[in-house]
């Protein structure tokens, strides 16, 4: 059973403050739970080790994938493959931040990877600022979390430019590099996420500034422009495959750019592997039986409990869990029909009193850096509450 403390809830004033806007669902339920996931300190280092060894392993997969070119089986689009080699090729292409998404970790119940949101996680918000706000309100010890995520990819920005060395010397390196950070008008969570990434480089040392894609300027032999200022590092929050699929101009140009050397950018086009969950058939031919991966496969179960899913899918959307006779359990439809299914081994959550449902996310700079929760159904969606946690020492 998952052990929960009860406490004080943030007001919408005070969340709203520092820049967190979507904290109240459509149903008008807080998206924020007042309750805190109870973990202990063996727990929280067992997420630590767990998620650094799965990164490792998705570095190694995603050589073999590259050597195979085994591209089409993770349903990533044409135009986007040789921006993820040549990505792949140098450090300079640093990946800067993911989420891991993992079952148990708590109750007893074994950490299992679910899938890895590599290239535009959401919740960074939440899990970086929300969780430690509710310690400081609630007068607890902030120090009592997993919890390092904004320093994590403050540390990790300086390494665009120390690589593997030492981020103390990044000062010695730097020349007034700038970088330009970018969501999709219309959207204050992509947006807010996306200046809480850039108050993050600017106090890393980067010259920085915000516009949104459709202000922002590109040219193959120059680079990425913003009112004529040249930008070494583009950080779009705009996932990889949405540009490789609705806009071929756009893949085209980043293309030439990458080619041309005249910028970077983040997340590198890499990511896009991971970010696809048929990475994890991947993951389990080369490692199979390995005791943090979940049996996975292109085709049905056979005989076993299982979750169809989109390759490309997001917040629980074209889910459907089916039991060991094939049928439908519980299903989500969504507007993910167009990418291919895989078929992933079911692995019950952790629980609470009221029989919700508990998903880690471990988030990844350079290291795990940070641990939040997402409580909901069997199958988490879009109405899913974010629940912060506490290290019960």
């Amino acid at each position: 059973m998952v052990s929960l403390e009860k406490v004080t809830p943030l007001t919408s004033d005070f969340l709203e403050s520092i820049g967190f806007y979507w904290h109240t669902d459509e149903d008008k339920s807080p998206y924020v739970a007042d309750e805190l996931v109870q973990v202990k300190q063996s727990e929280a280092d067992a997420y630590y080790e767990a998620t650094n060894e799965l990164y490792d392993m998705f570095v190694e997969a995603g050589e073999y994938v590259i050597k195979n070119n085994l591209f089409h089986e993770l349903g990533i689009p044409f135009n986007i493959t040789e921006m993820i080699k040549k990505s792949w090729e140098s450090d300079v292409h640093w990946h800067l931040y993911g989420r891991f998404d993992l079952a148990g970790g708590i109750d007893g119940k074994p950490i299992k990877l679910i899938e890895f949101n590599a290239d535009t996680p959401t919740a960074l918000f939440e899990t970086a600022i929300v969780q430690w706000a509710l310690l400081k309100v609630n007068n607890m010890d902030d120090r009592l979390q997993f919890n390092n995520l904004y320093e994590a990819i403050k540390e990790n920005f300086k390494r665009l430019v120390v690589m593997n060395g030492d981020t103390e010397d990044f000062a010695k390196h730097y020349e007034n590099w700038k970088i330009l950070f970018s969501s999709i008008k219309g959207s204050i969570e992509d947006e807010n996420t996306t200046k809480l990434l850039q108050a993050a480089a600017e106090e890393a040392g980067f010259v920085t500034d915000f516009a949104f894609v459709d202000e922002v300027e590109f040219d193959g032999q120059e680079g990425v422009f913003k009112k004529e200022v040249n930008f070494e590092y583009w950080f779009k929050l705009i996932p990889w495959e949405n540009i490789g699929i609705d806009e071929g101009d756009l893949a085209l140009m980043l293309r030439d750019i990458m080619e041309n050397q005249s910028a970077i950018i983040l997340n590198p086009a890499y990511t896009l592997m991971f970010q696809s969950k048929a990475f994890m058939k991947i993951l389990w031919d080369l490692y199979p039986n390995h005791p943090l991966l979940l049996e996975t496969s292109y085709e049905p179960l056979v005989g076993k409990k299982q979750v169809e899913k989109r390759v490309f899918g997001r917040e629980g959307a074209n889910t459907v869990i089916l039991d060991e006779n094939n049928h439908v359990m519980e299903q989500e439809d969504g507007i993910y029909d167009e990418f291919a299914p895989i078929y992933q081994e079911y692995v019950e959550l952790p629980k609470d009193v009221n029989g919700e449902s508990y998903q880690a996310g471990v988030f990844f700079a350079y290291e795990a850096c940070g641990l939040g929760y997402r409580r909901g159904g069997l199958i988490l969606n879009n109405y899913s509450k974010f629940v912060g946690h506490v290290i019960d020492l």
